[in-house]
């Protein structure tokens, strides 16, 4: 039987946010932290391809199977979120994994994901840009519960943040809190490994959109971008299909 806390959440949860590169998933960790009522991990499956090790709860994993083992491991409430920069074929075979948490998306227009990922990666490959491993994880989560996944549009995170947000916690289960929606800017600690990736949402106190923000205008343009741009759309617009109605 499952257990509730007072606020009429859920006692035990592993929450995820599955993100391609660059889609403001760090600003909505941001606001996960803030809650104060989530143990928040930070990447681990993008650290543990990259730098070969992530920290749990003060556990080194080397490893995606250990991952996974550890974050099922840690009580209470857990939510991290990743980027699909990488290929997780562990995660991709576990579906024990897939159904026993609950997975969640966020996405953005990827042209403008594309301006703001090549400015800090020039030597940028297609499939870093991410869209097509996160609709191949969320058809992963699909096939193995037999229900959609939560989208959200990151626009719609920034131009109706509270309502965004609410219709999010009440999909997964979990109490809204509207003071969560507000935090003081700084660089949390499970940010430092990856510091120049987050001095956006370092910087953040709030869901906003910046006046110098990228709309990635000429990225369809570029030879090179606008080639990733074509490959990546279809699946950006497959899972916009099932963004969360706010």
């Amino acid at each position: 039987m499952k257990e509730f806390r007072a606020d009429g959440g859920p006692d035990h949860l592993l929450l995820a946010l599955w993100s391609a590169p660059r889609s403001r998933s760090t600003a909505f960790e941001r606001m996960m932290m803030e809650r104060g009522d989530f143990d928040v991990v930070h990447e681990p499956f993008s650290h543990v391809a990259d730098f070969g090790s992530a920290e749990v709860a003060g556990r080194t994993v080397a490893s995606e199977t250990e991952l996974i083992e550890a974050l099922r491991a840690v009580p209470g409430r857990v939510f991290f979120k990743d980027t699909t920069d990488f290929h997780y074929p562990a995660l991709l075979a576990d579906t024990d994994f897939l159904t026993s948490a609950t997975h969640t998306f966020i996405i953005r227009d990827p042209a403008e994901v594309i301006a703001s990922h090549a400015a800090l990666n020039p030597r940028l490959t297609r499939d870093e840009i991410g869209f097509s491993r996160l609709y191949e994880i969320y058809n992963a989560v699909v096939a193995a519960t037999g229900t959609e996944p939560v989208v959200i549009d990151s626009d719609d995170l920034l131009d109706r943040p509270e309502a965004t947000v609410r219709a999010y916690c009440e999909r997964v289960g979990i109490p809204f809190q509207a003071a969560a929606l507000h935090w003081e800017p700084g660089v949390p600690p499970q940010w430092q490994r990856t510091e120049k990736w987050h001095r956006d949402a370092s910087k953040s106190s709030t869901f906003t959109r910046r006046s110098t923000e990228d709309t990635g205008a000429g990225v369809a343009d570029d030879p090179v971008l606008g080639e990733f741009h074509r490959f990546h759309l279809p699946y950006y617009m497959k899972l916009r299909e099932q963004r969360l109605a706010v």
